[in-house]
């Protein structure tokens, strides 16, 4: 049944779009950066799940950058539609399940692209992803950003190379650089994900690796509170100082171009529904544009 199993049927009590079949990893040699811990994160760009810690994600970047840094790994999700079991047989019978995990999650998910514009794998964007990050890491996040934010919210096919360029030049990216570099190099760079995927064990999305310069591990699996990423680091580099941000509205948009209500939430630190009720009043302000979905709203610094 574990071989039948279909990637896309997440588990949102377990926080994780799990692979079909399982991995047995072993333990891999993995060089540190100049900063006290490396996450290595394992991800796909159409993984629900890895949508549903994006407020986590954003919150430990800000109050942790300075000790941790975050290396992106593709890790394959859905090859193709060779799947035939586990309540997932066809793209249209994802849309659903999409809807009931944004719900979970509190992260607007349309999962109407299942049904008007079906993706046939994921690897397409995940090779996108690798051609954007041999032009620029830092550019490379946003542009992962934007494409999870075409089909998640705006029902976009991102495996079409026009909404791929599209989302290259919003990120600051050679639009025609990241074309020729997928049917290049990035191709080798994502078989390379794949590879350190299986020798690491990934089995589902999302997983993160904190390592320290010793090679010590720490492991968070699946969609989890805050806490466990914050406790992850803490462990392996105890001397980690928080660092204080800005919890205005200005200040975090300054930093995060779009946030969802629950993003917003996290990071200012305010109720849920206060920080909703504070967006929606920025948007009739005029300061903020908001684009709706049938699951929830994400907002904007508006454009002059």
């Amino acid at each position: 049944m574990q071989q039948q199993h279909n990637p896309l049927l997440c588990d949102p009590a377990e926080g994780v779009c799990e692979l079909p079949t399982g991995r047995e990893g072993k333990e891999v040699p993995v060089q540190n950066t100049e900063k006290p811990v490396k996450v290595i994160y394992f991800t796909d760009p159409i993984c629900s799940s890895c949508w549903g810690i994006e407020p986590q994600l954003r919150k430990l970047k800000l109050e942790y950058g300075n000790a941790i840094e975050i290396e992106y790994r593709m890790g394959g999700l859905l090859p193709d539609w060779s799947y035939n079991s586990g309540g997932i047989s066809k793209p249209s019978d994802v849309a659903h399940h999409w809807d009931e995990v944004s719900v979970y999650y509190d992260m607007p998910i349309d999962g109407d692209v299942w049904l008007e514009d079906p993706l046939a794998s994921s690897y397409p964007p995940s090779i996108a992803f690798k051609a954007a990050q041999i032009q620029s890491n830092e550019k490379a996040v946003l542009f992962l950003r934007t494409i999870r934010e075409m089909v998640f919210l705006q029902k976009k096919n991102i495996t079409r190379q026009e909404h791929l360029e599209t989302a290259a030049e919003k990120s600051g990216l050679d639009a025609a650089q990241l074309t020729a570099a997928m049917n290049g190099n990035a191709k080798t760079l994502f078989e390379e994900d794949l590879r350190l995927a299986g020798a690491m064990g990934v089995r589902g999305f999302p997983t993160m690796f904190f390592v320290d310069a010793s090679g010590n591990k720490e492991i968070v699996y699946g969609t989890k509170p805050y806490s466990f990423y914050e406790a992850a680091v803490l462990k392996l580099y105890p001397g980690a100082i928080k660092t204080a941000y800005g919890q205005s509205w200005q200040a975090l948009f300054s930093k995060y171009p779009s946030l969802t209500a629950k993003e917003f939430s996290v990071l200012s630190e305010l109720p849920r529904l206060e920080s909703e009720t504070l967006l929606n009043a920025l948007n009739k302000a005029g300061s903020l544009e908001m684009q709706p979905t049938k699951n929830g709203s994400i907002w904007s610094m508006k454009t002059f």
